[in-house]
């Protein structure tokens, strides 16, 4: 059974630190690329960072960078997502997710976890 579950979320006043951990199992993860996407009421679906499994580089949304730091533990199938300097607009609903072919630019990804909220206080 393919598992990811997200923890870390939470309430955090702007300016603030969240670091997000998406735990894995159920597929060979050292093979995939690991994904955090973000909803919005307001916006679509958003990438907002990625680390490929070709290579391990890691790709960054605009709004994320410089932010927010990804990472993947292969030996742990987990990934990371420390999140700083956080701002109102980070509230979401955060999800990982998975991509087989380990290329971040995939339109489709083939797993995901549940949702976890951030919220960001002004």
């Amino acid at each position: 059974e393919v598992r990811l579950a997200a923890s870390g979320g939470g309430l955090v006043q702007e300016g603030g630190s969240l670091k997000l951990s998406c735990a894995t199992s159920g597929f060979t993860f050292v093979d995939y690329a690991i994904a955090w996407f973000r909803d919005t009421a307001e916006k679509e679906r958003e990438g907002v960072a990625c680390v490929s499994s070709w290579d391990g580089r890691i790709l960054y949304s605009d709004s994320a960078k410089g932010r927010f730091t990804m990472s993947r533990d292969n030996a742990k199938q987990t990934a990371t997502l420390q999140m700083d300097f956080l701002k109102p607009e980070d509230t979401a609903l955060y999800y990982c997710a998975a991509e087989r072919n380990g290329n971040c630019l995939e339109r489709v990804y083939d797993y995901w976890g549940q949702g976890i909220q951030v919220t960001v206080s002004s």
